[in-house]
């Protein structure tokens, strides 16, 4: 039971940043517009292919999981940057999103993505 607990919030989580967050990022990304929020310094194209790669990319592997607790890092970052670095001064609301993601990306890293998954399915 467990097991399918852990492939549903792959599913959920994963889904829902792919579709909420990911997406409209790689778009900006293939029509070439790099203006995007620079919260750690290090530029603007940059951090916009982070993002692409930790909201879009990422979750893809997490989703049918493969390398998830590898994976997982990347969008707890992005979350942890999104929560304490981006809103911060914003009132919880509008941290609350972040952090439930960053708090369901660490258990991934923490728990790995339980029996189906491509790797339980090569061990």
């Amino acid at each position: 039971m467990n097991n399918i607990g852990l492939l549903l919030l792959r599913i959920v989580f994963c889904g829902a940043m792919i579709y909420g967050h990911g997406l409209g990022k790689l778009n900006k990304l293939i029509d070439g517009n790099f203006k995007f929020s620079d919260p750690i310094g290090i530029g603007e194209a940059p951090t916009l292919f982070l993002a692409v790669f930790s909201e879009f990319i990422a979750p893809i592997f997490i989703l049918i999981g493969f390398k998830t607790k590898f994976f997982s890092f990347f969008p707890a970052a992005t979350m942890f940057v999104a929560a304490f670095i981006v809103h911060l001064s914003d009132p919880f609301s509008r941290m609350e999103k972040a952090i439930l993601f960053l708090a369901v990306f660490v258990f991934f890293m923490i728990s790995g993505p339980g029996k189906y998954s491509i790797d339980k399915f090569n061990s």
